[in-house]
């Protein structure tokens, strides 16, 4: 069973402890969302927040997403495709 979260450990981050909990820059981020790409974010006030949940669920989201760690997208495991014989 998971512990209950304390004081210490909140469940969201603010866009600058997001940035730094991802290992990337606070601008990264901001342009990730101005361009609606990156993790999902919400406003809570004036401030923009992440879910930490959120944040681990799109990373391992990129992680499948790459050939590098997903070896069924791994082009050099697929089978090469017969080429279609084209109507005259």
């Amino acid at each position: 069973m998971p512990e209950p979260r304390g004081a210490s450990q909140a469940a969201f981050l603010t866009l600058p402890r997001a940035a730094e909990y991802l290992g990337i820059s606070p601008n990264t981020l901001y342009v990730w969302r101005h361009r609606r790409q990156g993790p999902p974010s919400f406003r809570m006030g004036r401030r923009v927040m992440y879910r930490i949940t959120a944040l681990d669920e799109w990373v391992r989201d990129q992680e499948q997403a790459d050939s590098r760690s997903n070896r069924a997208l791994d082009p050099l495991n697929r089978k090469p495709q017969r080429r279609s014989k084209a109507a005259k």
